[in-house]
């Protein structure tokens, strides 16, 4: 098996060097404006957080998904921390969250005080599971005095955090709906899912609120960066107003209404991210065609699968991820660090998926519901270099 693995790798990557190895994601602004904006908020000195870059970056994401406000900050982290304050989430509250993420999606939580409470994942979108919402908000929740509580806890039950893992849209119309039912703000964790709709609507839209990150790994890149994504103009406002220190407007006065944050995205970052945005057609194209290839190398190999783009979906296919199918993921796992190792000894750098939240000592003692889909899958997953200019031609 891991021959046949790496035999299809080399078919999809070429050749690999350990001296210049094939990265899981890489950055890349050939064919873009990149210098050139960049050259403008040097000469302008606009480089900070204000300047004309920030304000047309917000315009250009919400030409590219739809949303009515975009509202740039420093990275995805702080987007969904600031995104969970506006959403009501405080100090001693409970968030629903899947336990296959990045550990930012929990961090987020726990910046503000509040504590993840994990529910388990559906095996085709790796997202969170609309009936395993269901069942555990059965199994845990009541309302006391009109708030909805953990009986367990006695904490309160603020949001449902959903996450479009590997760029994959969740189940969204499904969760908006359990979340509705039980009165439960929506916010999707939409890091890795530029570019990536279900049903028409853009990852991010479902709910009140969706997050993006420009992380250095992502599709596209300001160094970092991050994004809010709404179709409420109230919390857009209040958005803009928390990230910027909640300081109100006057020529030379310092008067803050709130305790704020100084989160914004700088000119500079937003400029590399304008640049990328003009060439995100042809990314999400490339994207698509790599995952194709991929689909036609291994469509042979036994004992593994491609993760599929849902029905219905349109994914970005930000990383290409092999689920190894034996019937044990313990044997799964094995099969999995066998390939591993060879292929980064021929400079291939695959990546596991993210250790489990819960299984992270920082998360042991969070609630969670029963979790056997997520512990099944977790060790059978393994991300391929998914970078787009692995196309022949790309940049030319």
């Amino acid at each position: 098996m891991t021959d046949a693995i790496l035999q299809a790798l080399r078919q999809v990557c070429g050749p690999a060097d350990p001296a210049q190895p094939v990265a899981l994601h890489e950055p890349d602004f050939r064919g873009t404006e990149a210098w050139a904006y960049v050259r403008d908020c040097l000469d302008t000195g606009w480089v900070s957080t204000a300047g004309r870059w920030v304000s047309r970056f917000e315009q250009e994401l919400c030409t590219a998904t739809g949303a009515a406000h975009a509202v740039a900050v420093s990275n995805g982290t702080v987007a969904l921390r600031l995104a969970l304050h506006l959403l009501g989430v405080r100090a001693g509250d409970e968030v629903l969250l899947p336990p296959l993420s990045f550990v930012a999606t929990a961090n987020a939580v726990a910046h503000l005080g509040a504590v993840p409470h994990f529910v388990d994942v559906e095996p085709g979108t790796l997202g969170l599971d609309p009936r395993a919402v269901q069942q555990r908000l059965e199994a845990v929740a009541e309302r006391r005095e009109g708030v909805l509580r953990n009986r367990d806890t006695g904490r309160r039950i603020a949001a449902l955090l959903p996450v479009h893992v590997f760029g994959h849209p969740a189940a969204m119309p499904e969760l908006l709906a359990v979340a509705q039912a039980w009165g439960l703000p929506l916010l999707e964790d939409a890091a890795e899912a530029l570019g990536s709709w279900r049903d028409g609507t853009h990852c991010g839209l479902f709910g009140a609120m969706g997050t993006l990150s420009f992380n250095g790994n992502k599709l596209i890149t300001t160094g970092g960066g991050g994004a809010l994504l709404t179709n409420n103009p109230e919390l857009a406002q209040r958005a803009r107003h928390l990230s910027t220190t909640a300081k109100l407007p006057h020529p030379w006065a310092f008067e803050h209404d709130a305790v704020g944050w100084n989160d914004r995205l700088p000119n500079l970052n937003a400029a590399l991210g304008v640049a990328q945005l003009e060439d995100l057609p042809r990314r999400l194209e490339a994207k698509r065609q790599l995952a194709e290839r991929y689909a036609a190398a291994f469509a042979g190999v036994a004992g593994v699968e491609l993760v599929a783009e849902p029905p219905d979906c349109r994914s970005n296919h930000w990383l290409v991820s092999l689920r190894f199918t034996a019937p044990d993921p313990t044997e799964a796992e094995a099969q999995r660090l066998v390939v591993l190792e060879a292929a980064h000894a021929e400079g291939l750098l695959l990546r596991p998926v993210w250790t489990l939240l819960h299984q992270l000592p920082i998360y042991a003692q969070a609630p969670r519901g029963p979790l056997p889909v997520a512990e099944d899958q977790a060790p059978r997953l393994l991300n391929l270099p998914s970078s787009p200019q692995l196309l022949e031609g790309w940049g030319a």
